[in-house]
Formats: C-alpha cells, structure tokens, sequence
C-alpha cells in the first residue's frame, strides 16, 4: 500500500466517511490523443484541478458552498498566467493539503518548469495563460459543467492561443 493516495486526508473525518461508504463506478475509457509531432514543435497549455487562483486578483474557489454540500464541488476555473508569481497564488481546495502548492505553485502547475523547456528547446513554447479548476465535482461527480461550459470555453482559449498540446496535472 506504499504507493496509495489517500484522497480524503485532509477532509474533515465525516465527509471523508461519507465519501468512503458511497461506491461509484469511474467513467471509461479515459480519453488520450497520441502526440503525433516532436515536442520541439508543439506549443503546450496547463491545467491543474489544484484549486490554485490569483490571491488579490480573483475569488478563491467556493468550499463555503461545499462544507455546507459536501456532495457538491465548484466547477469554475481560473486563468492564471504564465508571468504570476509564487507571492502571486493561493490555494483553495478541501482535498489536498496546500502547503506543498503554497510552497512551490509548480508541483501541481509546472509553469516554471516548461518555461525551462521552452527556453531550452525541448517545447516549441508555453500558452500565455494556464487555467486551474477545484478538482473535487462532488460525490459522485457532476462533471457536466465542464463538459458543457468551463471546458468547451478552455478549449477555444488554447485554440486562439495556438496550444497543440495540453498536460492535466490531477491533484
């Protein structure tokens, strides 16, 4: 069991009860698109579903709203851009523990990380823009806001920004 993740840690132990007595069934299959081009050629999008958001700039993601419904998660998102700085972001989500990302932003968005791989060569270059969702979409998941707007409204944005390839850093 060394290599588990324990999703519900950081939940207060009666939600992380609830959420453990309820089954589900995960949606299958998972989409993949092979890469078809080098990596030099492509321009890279981020997204985390960290719950990262820009501290004095916008609203944190709403977990008021989700201690009161524990079975609900908010589904918007926030841009967050390539030039924010660590002093920049917060963390706003009750399933993980935010003083790793409040720490170093870049373990749950790599920003910094690819803005080395573009600089190098490796990328053809990073979105001006990476985009952050609150990963938890309730229990059992209601994922149809991303599906029908928030992911629909990602989309066209990498498109206009010439993104050929986007990496999901999951929390």
């Amino acid at each position: 069991m060394g290599g588990m993740v324990d999703s519900f840690k950081f939940l207060p132990r009666l939600i992380a009860a609830f959420y453990q007595m309820t089954e589900r069934e995960p949606e299958l299959p998972i989409p993949w698109t092979k890469v078809e081009r080098p990596l030099a050629d492509l321009t890279f999008g981020l997204v985390t579903s960290g719950g990262l958001y820009l501290r004095d700039a916008q609203p944190p993601f709403d977990v008021e709203r989700e201690k009161r419904e524990p079975t609900w998660g908010d589904p918007t998102y926030r841009a967050i851009p390539a030039s924010a700085a660590q002093a920049d972001i917060a963390v706003s989500h009750l399933h993980l523990n935010p003083a790793f990302a409040e720490t170093d932003f870049n373990v749950v968005l790599p920003i910094t990380r690819f803005q080395e791989l573009a600089a190098q060569g490796v990328i053809g270059g990073l979105a001006d823009d990476a985009y952050s969702f609150m990963g938890f979409q309730g229990f059992p998941p209601d994922t149809s806001a991303w599906q029908t707007r928030y992911g629909p409204e990602i989309a066209a944005k990498f498109q206009a920004a010439g993104v050929d390839c986007v990496l999901l850093t999951p929390t």
